[in-house]
């Protein structure tokens, strides 16, 4: 799984690496600054799921070329209280890796 930019916290990680998960973030391959469409190739020629919050952006790019492993789109919203709490994040990978489809 690669961690986009506005997704790669610390404690997030180690979370997501406590359950086993293969996280790679994109500062660790050098992707630090550059656009959406080169993280998202970068994605692709690796065959990883693309961690974002980054969701309209990366939605207009699953529409130009929807062949990747998956963008997984982790929404914000101005009233907080919404938003998903990092546990909330690996429970969810978790529970997507282990169903059945």
């Amino acid at each position: 799984m690669l961690l986009d930019e506005d997704s790669q916290a610390k404690y997030l990680v180690k979370l997501l690496q406590i359950a086993s998960h293969n996280v790679v973030t994109v500062n660790a391959v050098g992707l630090m600054n550059h656009t959406d469409a080169v993280v998202l190739d970068y994605a692709r020629n690796n065959k990883l799921v693309l961690l974002t919050r980054n969701c309209d952006d990366f939605q207009d790019l699953h529409q130009m070329n929807p062949a990747h492993s998956g963008i997984l789109a982790v929404y914000q919203d101005s009233d907080t209280s919404k938003n998903m709490s990092y546990q909330a994040i690996v429970k969810a990978i978790t529970n997507l890796e282990t169903a059945e489809y």
